[in-house]
């Protein structure tokens, strides 16, 4: 009776270990990662295709063009005007008091000239703000590489590790199934109960989801690093061969807080707030401008155009004039004062905001630093962990094999195993991302 019921317990465990291993041979979802990226290559693609830069770029021209009109400004303003007209048949001549007959034609053409000689030293500050907004917007964009190139290491990075986390999840499966093998002929042999069988069933069963989460977090990092580098599909990142090792940190929080772009950034916009306070200043100062015209107007008495209007100037009357201007406001309402209180406040607030973002450097840097150091020191620990619990479980397999330990034990030498597998690929990856971060702050590599 006994073994009637061990024979069909037997073979509903075998049921099971069929449907186990059936579940885990049924093809994944198609993964269309057909294009493969370097991290040298995806940092490329993205600093072609993400917003930010794109951004960046358009404020250095921006700015490029505001310095080109601010160096403008000193130079005169050059004008040019023309016209034709033809009079009516009859009509009444100005100039003479006589009705004139027959149509004619008259022509002007004029040049003028007007230059600001003194403007209460409004366009040196302008040109100086513009000049400090042109460094701003050239540190914006080097900043914005570098966060970028960070992001894109952190994508590359995260598909990498989840790449490495589904082989873990991989072996994991390997070893229930093998677990479970062993349980069902353990059971069979009469050395086991039903519940090591059941038991190791239900560990594969969790050993199977494992592998699905970490295939569809794969799947999820894989479209993120293809948005990141501007593709419509999943694409796999392919590691460096060499790995990289910890740099020295003596002296780089000290010289990453003159470097970063981020304090650079912050600094420049200081220096053009400042400048618009010299702008907002000027409008104290009277306005010293010079103008200068020539012209020549002429009439076509024949009621017939000539062969070339201007082929000379004979027979046209050359008007010309030079002109002097002062003009000094000298109230308006008290709206220079308001623009030299605004002026003033915005380039307080900008020294505040330079201050703060060289601390927040300074914070993030040390976080940062101490997250590389301690994931570096985290890989040699993982490492060593690893080779305990694959020792472990070794040993935990065969006395349960032999009969002198339990199946708990063994499950719980392949969930150490397994901890420390993940452990270690997030020891190496955590390094390698706080090592992009650091060189985002830093603004140059490692």
């Amino acid at each position: 009776m006994m073994g009637a019921r061990r024979g069909l317990f037997g073979g509903i465990v075998s049921a099971l270990v069929s449907t186990g291993v059936a579940a885990q041979q049924k093809p994944a979802p198609a993964q269309p990662a057909s294009l493969q990226v370097s991290l040298a290559e995806a940092v490329r693609r993205a600093l072609d295709v993400q917003p930010d830069i794109v951004r960046a770029r358009r404020d250095v021209r921006t700015a490029g063009a505001g310095q080109r009109s601010a160096v403008g400004a000193f130079l005169p303003t050059i004008t040019a005007s023309g016209s034709s007209n033809q009079a009516s048949a009859s009509r009444y001549n100005s100039a003479t008091g006589q009705i004139v007959a027959g149509s004619n034609t008259s022509y002007s053409g004029q040049v003028g000239l007007n230059l600001d000689l003194f403007d209460g030293f409004r366009r040196l500050a302008n040109k100086r703000a513009a000049a400090a907004t042109e460094d701003a917007a050239d540190a914006g964009l080097v900043n914005q590489r570098y966060q970028v190139t960070a992001t894109t290491a952190d994508r590359f990075y995260t598909a990498l590790a989840d790449e490495e986390l589904v082989r873990v999840a991989q072996a994991q499966v390997e070893r229930a199934k093998e677990e479970l093998q062993i349980a069902v002929n353990k059971f069979q042999a009469g050395a086991a109960t039903r519940s090591d069988t059941l038991t190791a069933t239900v560990d594969l069963g969790n050993a199977q989801l494992a592998l699905l989460e970490a295939q569809a977090n794969l799947a999820t990092s894989q479209a993120n690093l293809g948005r990141q580098v501007g593709v419509d599909q999943p694409v796999r990142a392919v590691p460096d061969t060499a790995f990289p090792s910890v740099p020295d940190t003596t002296a780089l929080r000290a010289e990453a807080l003159d470097s970063s772009p981020q304090v650079r950034q912050a600094e420049a916009q200081v220096r053009a707030a400042g400048a618009m306070v010299g702008v907002a200043r000027s409008q104290y100062w009277p306005t010293f401008s010079a103008s200068y015209g020539n012209g020549y107007t002429g009439l076509d008495s024949l009621g017939r155009l000539a062969l070339t209007p201007w082929a000379t100037t004979r027979g046209y009357t050359n008007t010309w004039s030079l002109r002097f201007s002062l003009n000094w406001t000298l109230f308006n309402g008290f709206t220079r004062e308001a623009d030299q209180v605004t002026a003033s406040v915005g380039r307080d607030v900008a020294r505040a905001q330079a201050a703060d973002t060289r601390r927040q450097v300074g914070a993030q840097l040390t976080e940062q630093l101490a997250a590389m150091l301690t994931a570096y020191a985290r890989i040699g620990i993982t490492g060593a962990n690893v080779v305990a619990a694959t020792e472990a479980r070794r040993v935990q397999q065969e006395r349960y094999r032999l009969g002198a330990g339990t199946l708990l034990d063994l499950l719980t030498a392949e969930a150490n195993l397994t901890q420390a597998e993940v452990n270690q690929v997030q020891a190496r990856y955590d390094y390698l991302i706080a090592r992009a971060q650091v060189e985002a702050l830093a603004g140059h590599a490692l």
